[in-house]
């Protein structure tokens, strides 16, 4: 830890931090989404998720605050209203896990999840589920467990989105006003777990400047770089990650 409570970590702790965060709204002005999850599984490799999921949240907060009112009018509330059901029942579960669950499985779920969702995008899988008020709500109830546990639960969304015939820029806008919605509940949650602390502000202050730098850069190169290729290329760096991530927390557990 760092020698006063505004300094979170060692400084090439801090310095490897603003850089996953400076790649990390890279990705979210691109895509339009993966903040959390990439803050998560690059930071959870040495940080324990219960000190980095709320800050992971807050970013999320502070990155679609400026997004709403352009998006607004495109938000597939058909969608959004089962979802925040859902999200309303399995979020305090999830947190309640993240506050209990010993780190190296944590960390060996975060990572696996954030796999799984990676290669799945990857191999060009589209389930053909019918879009229906129980898809609505069961992907709700998944993702916000997943939310409460490791801040990666938009993922799980996005995963879900993408197999609908919803517009992009509808798509777009119902995947940020999610996240936003999303994060502010679990955040609430978290804190009544006393998860939310002088760490979570600290880590927080640290990392949104390199993460509205990255957005501002995303939102700039995105004219410039096809979305299809970029999507790929970011989804081929999470798997890398959270494949090193699941690789480190077995070692952990095999040598422990």
């Amino acid at each position: 830890m760092g020698s006063e409570w505004w300094v979170p970590a060692p400084w090439p702790w801090l310095g490897y931090g603003a850089v996953v965060a400076l790649f990390a709204g890279v990705v979210r002005g691109f895509a339009g989404f993966g903040l959390s999850a990439f803050i998560v599984a690059g930071m959870s490799l040495w940080l324990s998720p219960q000190h980095i999921v709320p800050s992971a949240m807050m970013l999320e907060i502070l990155a679609s605050i400026s997004l709403l009112r352009s998006v607004w009018p495109h938000i597939a509330w058909h969608w959004i209203r089962p979802l925040l059901a859902g999200y309303a029942v399995s979020v305090p579960a999830g947190v309640w896990c993240l506050s209990v669950l010993p780190e190296v499985p944590l960390r060996t779920a975060v990572s696996s999840v954030i796999l799984a969702a990676a290669i799945m995008l990857l191999s060009g899988f589209h389930p053909r589920w019918r879009d229906s008020i129980t898809l609505r709500l069961g992907t709700g109830l998944v993702a916000g467990f997943l939310s409460g546990l490791s801040s990666i639960g938009g993922m799980i969304a996005a995963t879900m989105l993408f197999t609908t015939p919803l517009p992009a820029a509808q798509l777009r806008a119902t995947l940020i006003a999610l996240f936003f919605m999303n994060s502010s509940y679990t955040l609430l949650w978290a804190h009544h777990r006393g998860l939310v602390g002088a760490d979570t502000l600290a880590w927080t202050a640290w990392l949104v400047l390199p993460m509205l730098i990255g957005i501002a850069i995303g939102r700039h190169g995105f004219a410039r770089i096809g979305e299809v290729q970029f999507r790929r290329a970011v989804l081929l760096v999470l798997a890398s990650v959270a494949g090193l991530g699941v690789a480190r927390a077995l070692w952990v557990w095999v040598s422990g």
